[in-house]
């Protein structure tokens, strides 16, 4: 009965995040029927909240969502990689965040725009992560 439970909540907060989803294209301005993707959710607001800004938000909070049901699903034993630490899969999350977050800070800081180099790398850094740390 618990498991029972245990997934309908996670089914409410997974359809949670959807219509969050759904409200942050919503939002999206558009002009004459063309849609302003980097303009702000919020004009005139104290903090410039653009799409590709609450993306990022929203997919992190996905992230955790996933990950907590994983590990409450099927609990993990902390292995050794190569970096000689012992992780999980909560761990190896957070060094593939705290990783990428230099990744695209060099990227801008080196390369310049667009991002998209950057964003590559990181996928390409938290793979890795997950597979040999």
């Amino acid at each position: 009965m618990r498991g029972r439970s245990l997934n309908t909540g996670f089914l409410a907060a997974a359809l949670l995040m959807l219509a969050v989803l759904a409200w942050l294209f919503m939002l999206v301005p558009s002009e004459d029927g063309v849609r302003e993707w980097t303009e702000s959710l919020n004009p005139g607001g104290w903090m410039a909240w653009t799409l590709p800004t609450a993306l990022f938000f929203w997919v992190i909070a996905a992230l955790l969502l996933v990950f907590t049901w994983l590990a409450i699903r099927s609990p993990e034993t902390p292995r050794r990689g190569i970096l000689g630490i012992w992780t999980t899969r909560g761990d190896r999350l957070f060094i593939s965040l705290l990783g990428s977050a230099f990744i695209n800070l060099a990227w801008l800081g080196f390369g310049g725009m667009p991002a998209w180099g950057g964003l590559i790398l990181s996928l390409i850094y938290a793979a890795a992560v997950f597979r040999w740390v």
